[in-house]
């Protein structure tokens, strides 16, 4: 029975005790208590689809989720009621994890919603990865500064890595090590 329990966790990150509260005593829990962190799946995709355009002037297509869907990487939706508000998707390998894919839509951003997908990803590669990768726009100043709070350090630049409106742009390279 723990199995299936254990599995049960792994495929939603949710307090119910949170939602009775919540209706029980609605000013005793915070908007951020509600949010709630699953594995995204296919019915996910035009939301997803929608942050992502919203977020990028070169978003991926829904084409590209689909194939990380179907790699089963890890791939999270942060939602509040029927709402995705975020999303990460991260590669695991060979003891290294790679975030390729952090997203929470504009309207929603500054609000501790990437922090909290963030750490889900880290709480996970930590079980299996020696070592946690990305890469950001170095005009990601949000992101840098979440990084680097979250213990990332800046590993090295990948030129030409970002498709931009000046041609290409290159990517900052980030690692946190997992183990201490």
């Amino acid at each position: 029975m723990r199995g299936l329990l254990d599995r049960v966790k792994d495929f939603i990150i949710y307090d119910a005790d949170v939602e009775f509260y919540a209706k029980v005593f609605p000013d005793s829990v915070g908007r951020k208590d509600l949010m709630r962190l699953r594995k995204m799946n296919r019915s996910d995709l035009p939301q997803v689809v929608a942050i992502e355009k919203a977020s990028y002037i070169f978003p991926w297509g829904e084409d590209i989720f689909r194939d990380c869907l179907n790699t089963r990487y890890d791939c999270w939706v942060c939602e509040l009621g029927d709402d995705v508000l975020g999303y990460g998707i991260m590669s695991m390998a060979v003891g290294e994890s790679h975030i390729l894919n952090l997203c929470v839509s504009p309207r929603e951003q500054k609000q501790g919603i990437g922090r909290k997908i963030l750490e889900h990803l880290i709480s996970i590669a930590s079980k299996e990865a020696e070592m946690m990768f990305l890469e950001v726009r170095p005009s990601n100043i949000y992101a840098i500064a979440l990084y680097e709070n979250m213990g990332f350090n800046e590993i090295g630049v990948r030129k030409n890595y970002y498709e931009s409106t000046n041609g290409r742009e290159d990517g900052l390279m980030f690692a946190l090590a997992l183990i201490s």
